[in-house]
């Protein structure tokens, strides 16, 4: 095993991504840190260490991705934890948003996801070793949020992804975690990462009621400390047996809780009429 392991993590300029960034410096690990501008990620972790090489990237791009890759694996000697946390929130009724609103939230939130994933492979399956953290949401999990549906929708393909991924580089030594973190006190419901439908609809009061009290109330009250979760995800890369599904935060468990006893319950309840459909 390397002296150093060497952290890849994507969307690196705040929140989890810079979290985890400077808890590993501090430690002594190597990091590649990615963002859309090197200016944005330096000014947010500090001055350079020996250790940091921060990388623009832009994740929708396979050109970019692989660029930055290969930059990191030729500076570092090699990639061991890949961190995909680069995403951003959307909060809208399905009617109201647009199709471009739609995949755009896609296409950095799962197709961003898949473009490191395939970029880094290569390079794990190689040394036959490997680390990969896909940061999902307890709304991966659990959608009962009105507005959040196009949002909920990329991480739960996040979260699905995330499951054959793990059965398909087992052999490889590669171990892969699901991360579903419930409310962290990051710039998340900010107006930078956080967008809103261009032509919002009046009825879905629900929706809006749902969108002031993120961006007004929780905003900035979340219950979760961003480092703690940092510490909790370097202490699971370390670790033997690492989870398949991670819920980070109280609330995440009993979001998660509360699914999992819904839906035992609506099995039981429809058993016998859902499973009378065998050939006789």
């Amino acid at each position: 095993m390397k002296q150093k392991k060497t952290w890849l993590i994507t969307g690196a300029s705040k929140g989890f991504g810079l979290a985890l960034v400077k808890q590993l410096l501090q430690k002594g690990y190597n990091v590649a840190a990615t963002s859309r501008t090197i200016a944005q990620l330096e000014s947010a972790a500090g001055p350079s260490a020996p250790g940091f090489l921060p990388l623009e990237m832009d994740i929708t791009s396979e050109a970019s991705v692989k660029e930055g890759v290969d930059k990191a694996v030729a500076h570092f000697g090699g990639i061991d934890v890949v961190v995909n946390n680069a995403g951003y929130g959307l909060i809208g009724s399905l009617e109201e948003l647009s199709d471009a609103e739609v995949r755009g939230n896609f296409e950095v939130n799962v197709f961003g996801t898949l473009n490191i994933i395939r970029a880094t492979m290569p390079h794990l399956r190689k040394q036959g070793s490997g680390f990969v953290f896909n940061i999902s949401s307890i709304g991966g999990f659990y959608g009962d949020f009105p507005g959040w549906g196009i949002y909920c929708a990329t991480k739960f393909a996040v979260h699905g992804l995330t499951e054959s991924f793990a059965a398909e580089v087992k052999p490889f030594g590669v171990k892969v975690v699901d991360v579903a973190p419930g409310y962290f006190r990051t710039n998340f419901l900010s107006s930078g990462s956080i967008l809103t439908p261009a032509a919002p609809i009046d009825a879905y009061k629900e929706v809006r009621d749902s969108q002031a009290a993120h961006q007004d109330g929780i905003n900035g009250n979340q219950p979760g400390d961003p480092d703690k979760a940092a510490e909790v995800m370097i202490a699971v890369s370390e670790s033997e047996n690492p989870p398949l599904h991670l819920f980070l935060g109280e609330d995440a468990y009993g979001l998660a809780h509360k699914k999992i006893d819904a839906v035992k319950a609506q099995l039981e309840e429809w058993r016998h009429l859902a499973t009378a459909t065998s050939f006789s």
